[in-house]
Parts: structure tokens; sequence; C-alpha cells
């Protein structure tokens, strides 16, 4: 992605941002070191509105880059109504994706890969060209995403116990961002019958032993994995060709040492069935 976060939402948020209270910078600054140290952290602008936590987001995506990579993408969080009721949330919350975060399908990585960790279910859509932004529906949308790609989140929770976990706090921090694993994309050869196979499809997370530790339908989120692009270009997230959208949970978070060393998670229903997995080391 060639462009900064705080650039792509310049002209769609500047307006609610004039006035917005951002965290300071020595917040800024203590949270990207606990952050980086993998130790618990104070949530920022906890008392904040929106705006204040979108402009405090931007401040440390510009601090995280540096240690994170460059941004390759967006996602979206809470996007099922579980998880929205969980949080305090009536819509999702939006973050971004960093090259450095991205591993690829069966890496390991510590069971203490951050502060608070967890894993879940998601799928990633790769945007195919920059006419989606002019998308309105579903149908629209997914004629312009390239491929689907299976995709293993590793959220952090990262904050200490006893601060505050919704819908502010989640979004100055981008949404929990530490690692995540991608699966073989899949590219988009019918656009309605992968619509049709994204809200159908069967995802389910197994541990090492293929015990099953979570099940739900794509359609959880938000009715179709898709809608998540539309929400986040509807909140003024411009999409370029090539970038990744992390569509949110697909069921449950889940505490890695749950898994026995290994989560996989499949796919039923997208085309060939494909699989992802990480595995868990001491």
């Amino acid at each position: 992605m060639k462009r900064t976060h705080a650039l792509a939402l310049a002209l769609a948020v500047v307006a609610g941002q004039a006035g917005a209270d951002c965290a300071t910078d020595e917040a800024i600054a203590a949270y990207v070191k606990d952050y980086m140290a993998k130790v618990p952290a104070a949530a920022l602008v906890p008392d904040g509105s929106m705006e204040d936590a979108r402009c405090t987001q931007d401040k440390l995506i510009e601090a995280l880059v540096p240690e994170m990579g460059e941004i390759v993408g967006y996602k979206a969080g809470l996007t099922s109504g579980p998880a929205q009721e969980r949080f305090g949330v009536t819509e999702p919350v939006a973050g971004v994706l960093y090259a450095d975060m991205l591993l690829e399908d069966g890496a390991s990585v510590p069971l203490t890969f951050g502060a608070r960790p967890l894993f879940e279910a998601d799928l990633i859509l790769v945007i195919g060209d920059d006419a989606i932004n002019d998308a309105t529906t579903p149908e629209e949308a997914m004629a312009h995403i390239s491929a689907v790609q299976p995709f293993i989140e590793l959220p952090d929770l990262v904050f200490k116990e006893g601060e505050p976990i919704n819908g502010i706090t989640l979004t100055a921090n981008g949404v929990a961002p530490r690692l995540g694993v991608l699966g073989t994309p899949i590219p988009v050869e019918d656009p309605a019958a992968m619509l049709e196979a994204l809200a159908a499809m069967q995802v389910t997370v197994t541990d090492a032993e293929g015990t099953v530790m979570a099940e739900a339908p794509g359609a959880s989120v938000l009715g179709n994995p898709v809608n998540s692009v539309l929400w986040l270009m509807s909140k003024g997230y411009a999409m370029n060709a090539g970038d990744l959208v992390s569509v949110g949970s697909i069921g449950p978070l889940l505490p890695p040492a749950k898994a026995l060393g290994k989560a996989t998670v499949s796919y039923a229903g997208l085309p060939g069935d494909p699989q992802v997995s990480v595995t868990f080391t001491e």
C-alpha cells in the first residue's frame, strides 16, 4: 500500500477529528513500548469518544509502522452479533494490517506471542481493483475482489487486567493486531458463485487432536463476509488494488493453549474446501 492510514482517511474523517482529543505523545510512546515488549499496557483514551479513538489510532499507526512494517490492508472487528454484544457496540470496529504481522500457512509461533494472546478463524478478501470503491451492494463488491484467502488471526488484547475493553479502546489500538497466518489464495473466477459460497460456508476450528473447538457459518459475519468491505468503505476507507481485508472473527476468540499445540481452520463450501493452520510452541 502506497499511502498512510491518515492520508487514506483524511477526506472522510478530518472534520470529525478536528476537535478530537487524541492520546498524548507520551501515552502513545508508553503503549508502543509495552506492546513491543509483549507486556500488558494501559488502554488508550478509555474515557474518550469514537473520534478520539480514531485520532489516537492514526497516531499509533504512525508509531507502529517502523516496528510492524507498512500497511497492507484493513481489518474489521466485532462483525458478529455475539461479539458486538460482548464488547458493548452496535457496529463493527476497524483497524489496519501491517506487512510484518502476516505469516505463511503452517507457521510456528510461541504460545505467548503477545501480552494477552488469542486466535480466531478469519478470512482475507483481496481487492482486485480500485473500482470497488464505487460498490454499494455485495454483488457489486464481489465483482472487484480477486481472491479469497484463509486466515487465522492471532490478536493480542494487550490491555492490563481491569482496563476497559470496548469499542473505544479497541478502535484506539487498531483492534488488537499482533500476527496472522495466511492460507493459499483462492482466485475468484465466478463472483456470484463465490458470494453465495462465502455466506454458506461452514468454518471449523480444530485442535492438534482433531477435536472441534468452534464452528460458525460465513453468514455470521454481517450476513456475508463481503459486507465487511462495504462497511469499511462506508466509514471512509479507500480500497486499492492488492489491499487485504480481514473480515473479522468467524466464531469465538480462543486461547492458544487450548489448541494443544496446533490449530487448523477449515472452510467447507469454498472451492477445494481449503484449510490453514498454525503451530503453537512452548
